[in-house]
């Protein structure tokens, strides 16, 4: 039987792609049975006697898959933070970045609309931004008007699937627009009632951008910390893993242990303060989350 990978899934159809074809597939019956469902990034085993009558067999083992969007095998993900206009968040950026770590995705940070800023803030970021290189991330810079720093990302999605995500109003289908224009992908502008943009992308689908397939997808809907627990939270930030072998007892969560390396860490300023500030706020949140039965 033939196999492919789903790029994308609209109206209860989903298009698997096989070589240089695109074949219009259903779900057979025994998914929906099983309540499975099929996502885009999906490589499945598929039957069709022409390219669009086929049907979906068997979906294969997911690498893994986020829920919002409803994606699968990802490679890695393009966190889209705006430096102005909505203000850049450090606390927001971290929440996607745990977010992304616990899935075991690759974040590339980039920050767009660098040229709205003041001479001042320039400054700011450009510290936010050597403080994440320093952690082991890659981050891009990108101006609105000239989008310089694109050729420090393109590179980066070749034989990978990557999805784009970040806080509404960001540019992320203004950015996927200026590397491949041909997308024509429809952008809204901020809302200066809300302070933020509206969402502009309806449904998931991947489409070849820099010799690899990206989605450019509506972003998180949903930014809680529900899958992970709070002898996990540690892992998902990179700085605090390294330092946590030193810490004296096992599960170590950082916070009133004696002799913590993280904790010593932070007032050497090896571990930026707002991190390790966020790491805390999150691990609240998680403590004080409601059990699910």
């Amino acid at each position: 039987m033939p196999e492919g990978k789903i790029i994308k899934a609209l109206s209860g159809f989903y298009y698997v792609l096989d070589g240089d074809r695109i074949i219009q597939c259903r779900g057979r019956g025994n998914f929906r049975k099983n309540k499975v469902t099929p996502l885009v990034g999906d490589y499945v085993v598929y039957q069709a006697d022409n390219d669009k009558e086929g049907y979906l067999l068997e979906i294969k083992e997911r690498d893994n898959q986020l829920v919002r969007p409803p994606i699968s095998n990802v490679d890695q993900a393009v966190l889209v933070f705006s430096a102005k206009e909505p203000d850049f968040s450090t606390s927001l950026l971290d929440r996607f970045l745990v977010l992304v770590e616990a899935n075991q995705i690759k974040p590339i940070i980039c920050i767009t609309k660098t040229d709205l800023l003041l001479e001042d803030c320039v400054k700011e970021i450009d510290q936010y931004a050597e403080d994440y290189r320093k952690i082991g991330y890659h981050v891009c810079l990108v101006s609105t008007k000239n989008e310089s720093g694109l050729n420090d990302l393109i590179p980066h999605f070749k034989n990978n699937i990557t999805v784009f995500a970040g806080q509404s109003g960001v540019g992320k289908s203004s950015l996927l627009n200026a590397i491949s224009p041909d997308l024509q992908l429809k952008t809204d502008t901020i809302s200066s009632h809300l302070g933020r943009g509206k969402h502009t992308t309806r449904h998931v689908e991947l489409i070849y951008t820099g010799d690899g397939l990206v989605a450019d997808t509506p972003g998180f809907s949903s930014l809680e910390f529900s899958g992970i627990e709070a002898e996990e939270l540690g892992d998902t930030f990179l700085e605090i893993a390294e330092k946590s072998a030193e810490c004296k007892f096992r599960g170590c969560l950082h916070i009133k242990e004696p002799n913590c390396a993280v904790k010593r860490s932070v007032e050497r300023g090896e571990i930026t303060s707002y991190r390790y500030d966020h790491y805390v706020e999150f691990l609240t949140e998680i403590k004080d989350r409601k059990p699910r039965y």
